[in-house]
């Protein structure tokens, strides 16, 4: 009988986020960044799971390519809603101020990206985008972490190339606001659960596009 793999050990150490208060931002925090060390100090753990994805569909299927982010879902917890994700950002990312359905940690492990903060703002149809004041910039480089509460109003400009590793609470809310400084318009956007087959397939990374990445990460001596 075969004994665990270095994959299983991913799976292993990512159970141990299913036991995290989400409602408590310490919790989140010491939780999500023990993880972040377990996995750099090891990189074997996640180049494994890189390598059994394609064979891996309940994982691949979540795997989503856009033109300026790629996203790699390495664990997902179907009861818990609790996932483990590379980003990789690509030339001429950056976001609109937005909050997000689900409570966060992220670590940089290349590049650094700029970090816009707004702070809880209460976001609604009646918003008025223009009057979103920054209240905190930060810069966040290699080897920096945090971890941000879904209500929390943010935006994200990012060198080319730029990876972290996000660890993503449970949903806690069905749709999240985003919103255009420069136009003054804003709208909602959805779950997965709530998208049509083919907006799914449109944004779901192929099998050729998720060699092409992780190729990339081991050019970049990351796994």
């Amino acid at each position: 009988m075969n004994g665990p793999t270095i994959a299983d050990h991913f799976d292993t150490l990512a159970a141990k986020l299913l036991t995290v208060a989400w409602d408590d931002l310490d919790d989140v925090e010491r939780a999500a960044f023990e993880f972040f060390e377990d996995l750099t100090a090891d990189p074997s753990i996640v180049h494994a799971r890189l390598e059994e994805l394609p064979d891996r569909p309940e994982l691949l299927n979540l795997c989503e390519h856009y033109d300026i982010l790629d996203k790699i879902v390495l664990f997902a917890d179907e009861e818990s809603g609790v996932r483990v994700r590379l980003h990789v950002f690509l030339p001429g990312y950056f976001d609109r101020p937005h909050n997000h359905r689900w409570t966060y940690a992220s670590r940089i492990l290349r590049g650094q990206y700029r970090h816009y903060l707004f702070g809880n703002a209460e976001l609604d149809d009646h918003v008025d985008p223009q009057k979103l004041e920054v209240i905190q910039v930060r810069e966040e480089p290699v080897g920096v972490g945090y971890a941000l509460h879904h209500t929390m109003v943010h935006a994200v400009v990012a060198e080319p190339f730029t990876v972290s590793l996000v660890v993503r609470g449970p949903a806690v809310k069905d749709r999240f606001l985003v919103t255009d400084r420069q136009t003054g318009e804003a709208w909602w956007q959805y779950g997965a659960g709530q998208e049509s087959a083919q907006e799914a397939l449109q944004k779901r990374m192929t099998p050729a596009r998720l060699q092409e990445v992780i190729g990339r990460l081991a050019e970049w001596d990351l796994f």
